[in-house]
């Protein structure tokens, strides 16, 4: 009887460290401005295919007409590959439209929401809403009929 209390209590065990390994590792989007700000006409600086996240540098022009150095950090590679990302999905030199969620803290920075390629199609990220189709649940352009 003992060994089988034994048995349960550490398999038990075994299974809570699992469920709640991956809670431990995940950070929330409290940093980020729940409004989503865009940037027209952004000139990609770079683009770093690596973990833990993705990250797309761009310089663009603010609403008082300054170039800003922006960073916008996307979902890890593995989860972006699954919606159709790949390394090469935006390149030094290209010109998009980003759609993020920026620093509530005023830094150049911000979690994405999708990014709008020259040709029109789009990328979206997936961790701020995202779904099997890599569209986000809550897309504010979507909801007021204009795109």
């Amino acid at each position: 009887m003992k060994a089988n209390l034994l048995v349960a209590s550490v398999l038990g065990l075994g299974l809570l460290t699992m469920v709640s390994a991956p809670v431990l590792a995940h950070h929330g989007n409290a940093a980020y401005d729940d409004r989503i700000t865009e940037f027209k006409q952004a000139k990609v600086t770079q683009f770093a295919w690596a973990n833990p996240h993705a990250l797309i540098n761009f310089d663009a022009v603010d609403g008082k007409g300054n170039v800003v150095h922006m960073v916008v950090e996307t979902a890890a590679p593995q989860a972006l590959r699954l919606i159709g990302w790949t390394k090469t999905s935006v390149m030094p030199g290209d010109v998009i439209t980003v759609r993020m969620y920026v620093a509530k803290n005023g830094n150049p920075a911000g979690r994405l929401q999708k990014i709008i390629l020259a040709d029109g199609s789009e990328l979206h990220d997936t961790q701020l809403g995202g779904d099997a189709g890599g569209k986000t649940r809550f897309d504010p352009d979507a909801d007021s009929g204009k795109k």
